[in-house]
């Protein structure tokens, strides 16, 4: 009988990890509170909601990742394709004592890597052309124990449960809009659905939307965090996210917008935020925060 694997050596960051635990609460509260007023308007449709709402779970949990990649053009490589990036991730993989990921390369100039999969088993690494090219071995490693730390603390799942109430409003004010659904009824139960339904799915969303938000930038620090003491080097990882950021500008607009969808899966946003609004929307902590955090962590370590 073989004996059950020990968790990675990754680090857990409580305070993050509780304030990512009370956000996947509230999302989930959102979500329980949304079927439930799908359930009560539409009664006799009840089988139709939870029907439309287990599929789209099932899809998005064990196929989103894949149409991610695809998406993103990452093409699987061997050690004697990639012979660098390879000793890369076995290093990371050798310090953090996980299983080796899948590993491939974005042909794509914008500097940046991402990991995906539901799972350890399942998990590929994916670095661009342009972030190998620019990278030195040492900043490498450090976005790459930052990618794996997603991994390691399951970091796609939670962000595909996350994300799922979002898509499923989304997906109910389509219905609503497009179906002729309620339209020309004389049942008043009806026409008021066919009036709250829209509104309450447009609400939800935005609040999902926003705690979602709020959620992904818990685990980026998190993952900063993670892999910068996994390496022992978070000067290394801050000189990366300098690297990266500065390099971006430099960087076609047009190029940009084609990698703007994916930038939750980026290990930094392809348009960085300034604003207050646009922090609130963004996906990543701004690049103060995460040098601020990681050069707390150099102290911590120097002492």
């Amino acid at each position: 009988m073989s004996a059950t694997r020990p968790r990675s050596r990754y680090v857990l960051d409580r305070g993050l990890t509780t304030r990512m635990v009370t956000t996947m609460f509230l999302i989930g509260l959102l979500y329980v509170v949304f079927v439930g007023v799908l359930l009560a308007l539409l009664r006799d449709s009840w089988a139709i909601v939870l029907l439309i709402a287990g599929g789209l779970f099932v899809a998005q949990f064990w196929f989103s990742d894949r149409i991610a990649a695809q998406a993103m053009g990452a093409r699987e490589v061997t050690p004697e394709q990639a012979p660098e990036l390879h000793g890369v991730v076995d290093r990371v993989c050798a310090l953090a004592d996980m299983p080796k990921p899948r590993v491939a390369i974005a042909d794509s100039d914008v500097p940046n890597a991402f990991a995906t999969g539901r799972s350890e088993k399942t998990a590929l690494i994916c670095a661009s052309t342009g972030l190998l090219r620019r990278l030195e071995p040492e900043e490498l490693e450090g976005v790459l124990a930052h990618e794996l730390s997603h991994v390691a603390h399951r970091d796609v799942v939670v962000m595909t449960i996350a994300s799922f109430l979002g898509v499923l409003s989304g997906v109910m004010i389509r219905v609503w809009l497009y179906s002729g659904l309620g339209r020309n009824s004389r049942d008043a139960s009806t026409a008021v659905a066919a009036l709250v339904i829209p509104l309450v799915s447009a609400a939800v969303y935005v609040v999902s939307f926003l705690l979602t938000r709020l959620l992904s930038r818990y685990r980026e620090l998190s993952a900063d965090r993670a892999a910068a003491l996994l390496t022992g080097r978070p000067s290394a990882l801050a000189s990366a996210l300098v690297k990266v950021s500065g390099e971006m500008a430099r960087i076609p607009t047009r190029d940009l917008r084609k990698a703007e969808p994916f930038n939750a899966f980026w290990f930094a946003p392809a348009f960085p935020t300034g604003a207050s609004l646009g922090r609130l929307l963004s996906s990543h902590p701004t690049l103060e925060q995460r040098l601020d955090q990681l050069g707390r962590i150099s102290r911590e370590l120097g002492r």
